[in-house]
């Protein structure tokens, strides 16, 4: 399940990829299948052996095609251990709303994107987050849990000041949002609610079968009531200096 519309993000093969808090690799797979260089990072261990094991099987089958390259690793999303420009695309996806620093997170972020370079986040959107909260405690009050909900001018003003600028913005996921509602009333920890898991067996379905009902039912509610918002912005490049040191014209 995507979350990154890769038909707003293009990504060319070569591409040098960073999926940062890549959790259980989702996104970092699907930019190994598109012939990218892939480097996986996250602060769980236990996630990064799983997500190097699939990067490994993914190899074997043939399911990346030949240049692709994929690696797996901790690291610290505020202390990344890249050099300056190294990537030429950076995801964050349903992430920074975690992190205190959330400002840190996007200076290391704009700091290894090359110019010209393409960022895409996503983050758990304002509205459906807000009825998460309002049912639950236990849904966000939690080691590691969420700490802040976005609102989507808050977002793109931080993106902005971090030095970026955006040029895309969409919903997604609105079949998820009612599933979240109902594991906050029921209990985030209660599985064998009848609601909860019928409402599972309908989205593991969705998520295996595509059927056409559901693909156009999310598609006319991802604007009223998706779970994630995504935003796309790209670096821009630096004006070019003359000999004295002035912008070029």
């Amino acid at each position: 399940m995507l979350t990154v519309d890769f038909s707003r993000f293009p990504l060319a093969p070569g591409d040098r990829v960073l999926d940062l808090g890549c959790g259980a690799g989702r996104h970092a797979f699907e930019c190994y299948r598109r012939g990218a260089q892939v480097v996986a990072l996250d602060q769980n261990g236990e996630e990064i052996r799983e997500v190097a094991k699939w990067f490994a099987a993914m190899k074997e089958a043939g399911e990346a095609p030949q240049g692709a390259t994929a690696t797996a690793m901790e690291g610290d999303a505020l202390a990344l251990p890249f050099p300056d420009e190294s990537f030429d695309v950076v995801i964050i996806s349903e992430v920074m709303e975690h992190i205190p620093d959330d400002k840190g997170v996007l200076a290391e972020m704009v700091r290894v994107l090359k110019p010209g370079g393409r960022i895409a986040i996503t983050v758990p959107r304002y509205g459906p987050e807000k009825v998460c909260w309002a049912l639950s405690d236990a849904y966000h009050e939690v080691e590691g849990g969420h700490i802040r909900i976005y609102k989507a001018d808050e977002l793109l003003a931080k993106i902005r000041e971090a030095g970026l600028k955006p040029y895309g913005t969409h919903h997604a996921h609105a079949l998820h949002s009612p599933y979240w509602w109902l594991k906050c009333a029921f209990g985030v920890d209660n599985d064998k609610a009848l609601p909860v898991k019928a409402y599972h067996k309908l989205l593991v379905w969705d998520i295996m079968k595509k059927p056409l009902a559901t693909r156009v039912a999310e598609q006319a509610l991802n604007p009223l009531i998706g779970k994630s918002f995504v935003a796309y912005a790209t670096k821009p490049h630096l004006p070019k200096l003359n000999e004295a040191g002035a912008d070029a014209k």
